[in-house]
């Protein structure tokens, strides 16, 4: 080939690339984005969760399929007359740095979509039929979403190949280095994306072959090592042929299954990193094993070589090490709170643990998410915590007595006093007329459990638990029969298994409640609300009629004017 040639083939892959690649946008833009939107705005799902997942999608696709693509189409078309393309990528490469809004957000989008398929059914169910359509090419939304964050690289990679072939004193020399420059820096806020997408993407492809049945997609879990590996057994001589997945916190030792869909894996055990050991074995009839041994379990394993062996204890070896890094680096962060606490709590600005440094409520130790458990911070010690384990709130020195909010155990220290009686009851022995009094709404229904009979109750969804439903036999008692977390439930109205009037259900999993309310338009008031919390967002008090007054004593709205 001769140097034209080499130019003209890296121009013509950039364009046959960039052809590709709009199509992608596109699918990700026009179909999966919309799709999900129309399903959204009728309210299955919140709008803000479906914008949150696709952040800025819309205007990437716009930019190349309005602009960047048929500038090159058009290039290319009179190639003959006008061998560059340095000037083109050097007027519209600046618009690149819109990448990073995309890349930033890639990690909270995967913990969405990954949230929501887990919650919402029909949230699954439409990702799925997209999914299941030829133009997806048998791959999942995630690997779709993975393009953009690899993109600008891209450019970078055949951009540099295109300076190797330019001639120094090609006119083009010159906008081809500035576009590079350009799309260099651009790249840097990719490379890191870029990391952890590879990571993520590796964590699809062990999932699938774990059968989906295996919760490891997730950002904070970083594969390390995979392998063929023997098991010794302990009652015999016999050796047997297990799998290994080493990740940065866990090891999966799991079983090969036959499977015409491919090699397919079922975990056997999942050993956590935090206490493992490794250590090198001697045995006679077996070469090459070594015994890790964890919390869970002590395996001894069989190398298929020496180096072999030596890999996987180094692998181990190293993984544990940094692993107890971070676990020592996090006690030390507590201690020097933990020190400042104990000498000035309140008096002076404590220091916030980091996000990122926690996965769970450091008092509760409930597991963080992006939407019904999100990440607070004691404005005393400075500990991350949950909002129930933060709603206490006390005056605090060092913010001129401002009101703040804290965790518990501060409020304890701060002001001499034990949390409140009502939060050390369970949760079905708060009175029902001390939550009536401040609830969203309110009133009887009919409800029935899994084919029980009917039973009348009393039904209360709190203010302050606005996402609860709390059933008692009376509006008086003293405790619940039981109480509904409704977030995730589906809610199926007028259900035809049913020959009740104004009626709906509730279902999750095996859990299912049938409700009936005494009028059509009392059930529509109940299934507003409802629809609302189910979705994990907060409901609103729903509107009395145009008299303002109640409608029946078999129901109750509470009015901000009436408390």
């Amino acid at each position: 080939e001769t140097n034209e040639q080499k130019l003209f083939k890296i121009a013509s892959e950039l364009l046959h690339t960039e052809k590709a690649y709009v199509a992608r946008l596109n699918l990700l833009d026009q179909v999966f984005c919309a799709k999900m939107m129309e399903e959204a705005n009728k309210g299955t799902f919140p709008v803000d969760v479906v914008k949150n997942i696709f952040s800025n999608i819309t205007s990437i696709h716009a930019f190349h399929s309005q602009f960047l693509l048929p500038a090159l189409e058009k290039r290319m078309g009179e190639w003959a007359s006008t061998q560059r393309i340095g000037d083109i990528l050097q007027k519209l490469t600046p618009f690149l740095k819109m990448y990073a809004e995309y890349v930033k957000n890639f990690d909270k989008a995967m913990e969405l979509l990954k949230q929501w398929t887990d919650r919402s059914p029909q949230f699954k169910a439409v990702i799925q039929e997209i999914q299941s359509q030829e133009i997806c090419g048998s791959l999942t939304l995630q690997h779709h979403m993975l393009e953009p964050v690899q993109r600008v690289p891209r450019y970078e990679m055949l951009l540099k190949d295109y300076l190797k072939k330019l001639p120094q004193d090609d006119p083009d020399r010159t906008d081809a280095e500035k576009s590079l420059e350009i799309i260099a820096t651009a790249a840097t806020h990719s490379n890191s994306a870029i990391r952890k997408s590879e990571n993520l993407k590796k964590l699809m492809e062990i999932y699938e072959m774990l059968g989906e049945e295996e919760d490891i997609v997730n950002p904070s879990n970083e594969f390390i090592k995979e392998g063929h590996i023997l098991k010794l057994a302990a009652r015999n001589t016999s050796a047997m042929e297990r799998y290994l997945f080493l990740f940065n916190n866990m090891l999966l030792y799991c079983v090969p299954k036959f499977s015409l869909g491919g090699t397919k894996y079922t975990v056997r055990t999942r050993i956590g990193i935090d206490g493992m050991k490794v250590l090198e074995t001697s045995n006679e009839d077996y070469p090459h094993t070594f015994q890790v041994s964890g919390k869970e379990r002590t395996l001894e394993l069989q190398a298929s070589s020496e180096q072999d062996k030596a890999d996987w204890i180094k692998a181990f070896r190293e993984t544990i090490e940094i692993f107890q890094q971070k676990n020592e680096s996090f006690k030390n962060a507590l201690k020097d709170v933990e020190e400042v606490s104990k000498a000035e709590l309140g008096k002076r600005a404590p220091r916030w643990i980091r996000d990122n440094e926690v996965t769970m409520c450091m008092k509760c130790k409930e597991p963080f998410n992006a939407i019904t458990r999100r990440r607070h911070h004691c404005r005393a010690c400075g500990f991350v915590v949950c909002w129930k384990c933060s709603d206490n709130k006390v005056q605090l020195e060092y913010d001129n007595n401002k009101v703040n909010k804290v965790c518990r155990d501060c409020f304890c220290i701060l002001t001499g006093e034990g949390v409140t009686e009502g939060k050390k009851k369970g949760i079905l022995e708060i009175e029902a007329a001390q939550i009536t009094d401040s609830s969203i709404m309110c009133g009887f229904l009919q409800h029935s459990e899994k084919g029980k009979l009917w039973q009348k109750v009393w039904c209360v969804i709190p203010e302050k638990e606005c996402l609860v439903l709390y059933l008692y036999g009376a509006p008086q008692d003293v405790k619940a029969l039981c109480t509904i977390p409704l977030l995730g439930y589906v809610v199926e109205d007028s259900p035809r298994h049913t020959d009740a009037p104004a009626s709906f259900r509730l279902s999750q999993s095996k859990s299912v409640h049938n409700f009936a309310a005494e009028t059509e338009e009392l059930k529509q008031r109940w299934l507003k609300v409802i629809r609302v919390a189910v979705m994990g967002e907060m409901p609103a008090r729903p509107e009395t009629n145009g008299s303002g007054a109640l409608e029946s004593s078999n129901t109750q709205e509470v009015n901000p004017d009436d408390t």
